[in-house]
Formats: structure tokens, sequence, C-alpha cells
């Protein structure tokens, strides 16, 4: 089973954490604990990326979380200011070295999270974000 973080903001968050408590499998570990700000802001954008992966496409491509996060990130660097750092990878191939999202303060974290939403704002059909 993956790692899944659930924020409990309401009684639809503590149905989803009894429900993944009640379905995991034998020897799983279930913690509860205060959530620092900037855990709550990265599940926050792991959820709006993955709400974006399951309804937008770009260049009329479906992507994954992951190459959507690749997008986002390197998007929002080039939006403040900031520069891309392409190199040929190993085989050839060009790679974007990015940030980490798990290296970002707060404020950065943050200021990505706005960058998804603007994105987000200009799509149609409009993204629907879910409960998280």
């Amino acid at each position: 089973m993956n790692k899944r973080i659930v924020i409990l903001q309401g009684q639809s968050q503590r149905d989803i954490a009894a429900r993944l408590a009640q379905d995991a499998p034998q020897g799983s570990m279930v913690t509860f604990a205060d959530a620092k700000r900037k855990e709550i802001q990265s599940a926050k954008f792991h959820a709006m990326i993955s709400d974006v992966s399951k309804q937008a496409k770009y260049q009329g491509r479906e992507l994954t979380k992951d190459q959507w996060k690749v997008l986002f990130i390197s998007g929002h660097a080039i939006a403040t200011g900031g520069q891309a750092d392409i190199i040929p990878g190993m085989e050839g191939e060009y790679v974007n070295i990015r940030e980490s999202s798990a290296q970002m303060s707060g404020k950065r974290i943050s200021s990505v999270i706005e960058y998804v939403y603007a994105w987000a704002s200009n799509q149609e059909p409009a993204i629907r974000w879910s409960a998280t």
C-alpha cells in the first residue's frame, strides 16, 4: 500500500481515513499527528496535480501526475524569474534538472499552488477540485 495522507478537515475526510484503515492490509501502520503547515501544503499540491491529471490534457496528451508535476514546477520557476536547467541526459535525451518540491519552503510551495490555481482557472472545461 502506498503512503496516504488525509487531512481531517471534515466528515468526508474522516470517512476516507476510516475506509483506508478498514481496507489496509494486515501489518499496516496508521499514524495520527498534528499536521505541519508544509505537510498540508504538500498534500494539497499533490491532490491538485492528481485532479489535473484526471481532467486535463497538455498539447492534446494525457499526462501522468509526475509529468504534470514537472510541468508545473518548471513553469513556476520561469514565471517567478528563474531559469530552466535543461541538460543532455546520459542517453542523449534532454532532462530538466528542476527544483524539488520536497525541498521548497512553505512560501515557495504556496506560490506553486497559486500558479496551479491560475493555470487551472484558464482551462476549458474548468478543473474541478476534489475535497482534499
